[in-house]
């Protein structure tokens, strides 16, 4: 077997007379003195590995990423090998920056081996945000509800998703992660929306940094696990339970720091630190900069393709009217193109008569057999503007400022928890029957 080789950096390139002396399987066949003629020559699909020098790139996972990306193992040269618990970056083969050609022609063969053996290197043509990390198809498990960890580090994602025009997405993943926090839950509550984040205002948390943006910098250089994520997560109270949250960017333009490979470390921390990850996604999945260009340049919507990769669920909300319901058919188009792996559970909010005409469950359910994809809906949230204003106003959710809201009972049910007392005595607030829906007068009692 030939393996053909890049070399990045004057002491990567000063081995190039020593390996082809060995007349052995390792070949070089460019010698780099930047790195993005090594991503350039990488992407023609001219080598097999990569041998990076000391201090000639940065090592970070999204550069590793995006190698491996192409069908390259990587190879690095360093001074000193890192110790059991030094900082390390996954899918790199450490070499001491002294060792014969022989050492190194083995740690070459020894990484592309590792590569080919990996069942999580990139395959097919999927969106660049999907390879490493993805999901493994066969082995995921359908869930109702958010579904409950059963073994220590197997924690499930769920990501809250759905088209422009503020569906509702926020609302949705906040109350859910808080009804889930109360029931005694374990859970993590990430911002991942680049267009617009808004939980942290939302719950009255100081806009100075970005949780979710520190963690991707600290996974990116290395190491990372549910610990340290556990120290950059921000615990707020709700109703006797404790909800973790990640902060999102602080401004728009700070969308390069969110980058896919990073995000995917953190979100597999945030399995081993909570039974349940609740993620609010940004909208958007268009192909940009990184699918259209041969260039490093990040991409703003990968942060959304990489969370709806990774996560169990997928909670497709849509606002219940005219415009929002075309609107939720056309994205879950886009979504099955740019995510083959989703299955998204389909759930209309702020349904109110006076959008859809009477019985509005019954209307929607008319309209989305006819025109909607073959998916069911799982859930209706009723529309109550004054509880989710009170909520907003207040800094919190709706179990601590309307306890008794039917958007509160529902978005509870959806969770698959018990919504308290006035919740019981109430109903699940999924029944019509149960849910006051505006426009339409209260049922009367026989």
């Amino acid at each position: 077997m030939s393996i053909p080789v890049i070399t990045l950096g004057a002491e990567a390139n000063a081995y190039v007379p020593g390996l082809e002396q060995l007349r052995g399987p390792v070949t070089v066949v460019r010698r780099c003195t930047e790195l993005t003629e090594l991503v350039a020559a990488c992407q023609s699909g001219l080598a097999r590995a990569v041998v990076i020098a000391p201090g000639a790139a940065e090592l970070t996972a999204s550069l590793v990423d995006r190698l491996r990306f192409t069908g390259v193992a990587v190879v690095a040269l360093r001074d000193r090998l890192p110790g059991p618990v030094g900082p390390t970056v996954d899918g790199i083969e450490y070499v001491e920056a002294s060792v014969e050609a022989g050492v190194l022609a083995a740690a070459i063969t020894r990484a592309v081996g590792r590569f080919d053996a990996d069942p999580g290197r990139p395959q097919g043509s999927l969106a660049y945000a999907d390879p490493l990390g993805r999901p493994d198809v066969a082995a995921a498990r359908p869930i109702e509800g958010t579904g409950v960890t059963e073994e220590p580090g197997a924690g499930r994602i769920t990501a809250v998703w759905g088209p422009p025009g503020a569906p509702g997405r926020t609302t949705v993943a906040l109350n859910m992660a808080a009804e889930l926090a109360a029931a005694g839950r374990s859970v993590l509550l990430v911002d991942a929306d680049t267009y617009g984040a808004s939980i942290g205002a939302s719950l009255g948390l100081l806009d100075e940094s970005a949780g979710l943006a520190q963690a991707c910098r600290i996974a990116d250089q290395g190491q990372f696990d549910g610990t340290a994520l556990g120290r950059i997560a921000v615990s707020v109270a709700v109703k006797g339970g404790r909800l973790r949250v990640l902060t999102g960017i602080t401004r728009p333009d700070r969308w390069p720091e969110l980058r896919p490979a990073a995000l995917s470390r953190v979100l597999e921390a945030g399995r081993s630190l909570a039974e349940v990850t609740v993620v609010d996604c940004g909208f958007c999945l268009e192909a940009d900069e990184e699918l259209s260009f041969d260039t490093l340049a990040p991409r703003r919507n990968g942060a959304a393709l990489r969370c709806l990769e990774v996560a169990d669920t997928v909670l497709a909300i849509g606002a219940a009217d005219t415009i929002g319901v075309p609107r939720l058919v056309k994205a879950l188009a886009e979504l099955g193109d740019a995510v083959p792996t989703a299955t998204p559970r389909v759930v209309f909010n702020k349904v109110r008569a006076a959008a859809v005409g009477r019985a509005p469950e019954t209307q929607l359910r008319e309209a989305w057999e006819r025109f909607g994809p073959s998916l069911g809906i799982s859930a209706f949230l009723p529309l109550d503007a004054a509880a989710a204003d009170r909520a907003l106003l207040a800094g919190t959710a709706l179990l601590e400022t309307a306890p008794g809201s039917p958007l509160r009972l529902a978005i509870a049910a959806l969770a698959g928890v018990p919504a308290g007392g006035e919740a019981r005595r109430r109903g699940s607030g999924t029944r019509s029957g149960n849910v006051k829906f505006p426009g339409i007068p209260a049922r009367i009692p026989r």
